[in-house]
């Protein structure tokens, strides 16, 4: 995972809060949501959790089964410009219910985000295997 990326960078993408996942539905329309995330080995890790949502039939999940090439993208902004960044990673997105892959994101999710010691995380989980890694920064 961190070849073709500097470790700092690749840092300060798995220590972000938040991100955001683009996939593309079957029409070849894109769709972006905010998502939380771990990062382990060569893998980003998201699932679907017990926060309140519209409907348990995710947009996202039935474009990465009919296209499971995805973008995750953390940004940082300032109004110092000079601090502006951004790290993206490309990959492809495999959905798991249960069994190993699932167990280790949710394992990595709770190890990041306290949040879920009173937030349900038995819903499937997204393995994105990254493939490239783009960044910027304006120093």
């Amino acid at each position: 995972m961190t070849e073709g990326i500097d470790e700092a960078v690749l840092r300060a993408f798995s220590d972000a809060r938040v991100a955001r996942l683009a996939t593309v539905d079957a029409d070849g329309q894109p769709h972006l949501v905010p998502i939380v995330f771990a990062v382990g080995d060569r893998h980003v890790f998201t699932a679907v959790d017990g926060k309140p949502k519209s409907s348990t039939r995710l947009r996202r999940l039935a474009n990465i089964a009919d296209r499971p090439a995805v973008s995750v993208l953390v940004d940082h902004y300032s109004e110092d410009w000079a601090l502006l960044w951004w790290v993206r990673a490309d990959g492809r997105a495999t959905v798991h219910d249960d069994g190993p892959v699932a167990h280790r994101g949710r394992e990595l999710l709770r190890a990041k985000y306290p949040q879920y010691e009173s937030v349900s995380l038995d819903g499937p989980v997204i393995e994105i295997e990254v493939q490239t890694w783009a960044s910027w920064t304006g120093r």
